[in-house]
């Protein structure tokens, strides 16, 4: 009996070691998982704030293009929707070929830069949180740092005093 309660004893402990192994190894993948899910959220954030950026140029270039087709006194457009169809001139231009959503809230509303005189001169994400992003933007923005949230970038129009072109940037709103 002796002999038999030993033996017992032994396969109670390799099963005790080979229980702990196989926690240590659930753990470490648990690490993996959780440092691989960190990384992939960061990308998919790096991947919309992208997007907002291209989104946010197409937005600014049609309202320039709006702006600087005005027949007589340039204005910019009252509203976001007339980027699509203006019919201010004979033949209908269409300065934005479709309405987008932003990336990063998936909703069609946008934040609306007013200008001085009336109308929309930008637009700017309505999302919460801190952009990854800082540095390394287009030049036409005239952004010296992307801010320190989302609603900080703003895609403005501001004519330039000399002829043509026009640069935009971040404006307190």
């Amino acid at each position: 009996m002796a002999g038999t309660g030993r033996r017992m004893g032994a396969g109670s402990r390799q099963r005790g070691v080979a229980f702990l192994g196989l926690l240590v190894v659930v753990a470490v993948m648990g690490v993996t998982l959780g440092g691989t899910a960190t990384l992939w959220q960061q990308a998919q954030q790096r991947e919309k704030e992208r997007e907002l950026l291209f989104i946010g140029l197409q937005y600014r270039r049609a309202i320039q293009r709006y702006y600087e087709q005005s027949p007589g006194i340039k204005t910019y457009p009252a509203t976001l929707a007339v980027l699509l169809r203006d019919e201010r001139l004979p033949g209908v231009r269409r300065h934005l070929r479709r309405p987008y959503r932003d990336p990063l809230t998936n909703d069609d509303a946008w934040g609306l830069v007013p200008a001085p005189a009336g109308g929309i001169m930008g637009v700017h994400s309505l999302a919460p949180g801190q952009p990854i992003r800082r540095a390394n933007f287009p030049a036409e923005l005239g952004w010296a740092g992307g801010g320190a949230s989302y609603a900080d970038w703003s895609f403005v129009y501001v004519p330039s005093a000399g002829a043509g072109g026009g640069a935009g940037g971040v404006s307190g709103h």
